[in-house]
């Protein structure tokens, strides 16, 4: 990979209008610059469309009516053009060299599909004490098993297939663990890269009564696993 111009960075946003401007100002800073950065507006209400629009010399702005973080993601795919894709929330910020890292890593190992890295949670600013206090936030790097921690070639992506729309919440998860059954060939950096932000309208702090989305979506991988297995075995052997 030597092109920094075969690098789409797409941005889904639902009323994150005081996160928005950090978001796109972390991609605008990196040490490799994309090539197009795709804010995909789903149906915000709160002026977020307005933040969007003052980066419009360096922004792709799209509205949708509001249909999900899944959706917002897919209609980003079907918009970009470049040859790798790489996937940042609207209320989260990464660090200055995330694409220069991931690039490089797969300049060097061209038989890599996916590069991932590190993400640091953190407590948004505006949070006060007690409300801290109720939103636990590790000290530690974590693996970012995340879209929002991966580059991906664009060929890579879809033989997964586009993010799934009938989950509340757990998209994510479900996207990961659907490429991790594909056999995609994915690396983690041990470079810090994304810093997820918790605050009080994080999905997954705030809609508890999705978290049984989380139980199904692991059902359904251990299912199409158990279906992949059988029609392994079920599949004609070569004779010896």
């Amino acid at each position: 990979m030597d092109n920094n111009s075969s690098v789409s960075v797409i941005i889904p946003v639902y009323n994150c209008r005081d996160y928005l401007a950090e978001a796109i100002e972390s991609v605008l800073a990196q040490t490799l610059s994309p090539a197009e950065i795709i804010v995909v507006d789903d149906g915000s209400t709160d002026g977020s469309a307005d933040v969007a629009k003052q980066f419009s010399s360096d922004v792709q702005y799209c509205f949708q009516p509001n249909a999900g973080t899944g959706a917002a993601r897919n209609k980003g795919i079907e918009l970009a053009r470049g040859d790798f894709f790489s996937f940042l929330d609207a209320d989260d910020y990464w660090l200055e060299n995330k694409l220069a890292a991931q690039s490089a890593a797969l300049r060097d190992n061209p038989g890599l599909d996916a590069v991932f890295g590190h993400v640091r949670q953190f407590h948004s600013p505006e949070l006060d004490k007690s409300e801290m206090n109720n939103v636990h936030c590790p000290d530690e790097l974590m693996p970012g098993h995340l879209p929002c921690a991966m580059m991906i070639k664009r060929a890579a992506f879809f033989h997964v297939g586009l993010f799934e729309t009938n989950w509340k919440v757990g998209q994510d998860v479900s996207w990961i663990m659907r490429a991790q059954e594909q056999g995609l060939n994915m690396f983690m950096l041990p470079d810090l890269v994304y810093m997820r932000r918790l605050h009080k309208n994080n999905k997954g702090l705030t809609q508890r009564q999705f978290m049984t989305d989380r139980v199904r979506i692991l059902k359904a991988s251990l299912d199409r696993r158990r279906m992949m297995k059988l029609q392994d075995e079920d599949s004609p052997k070569e004779s010896r």
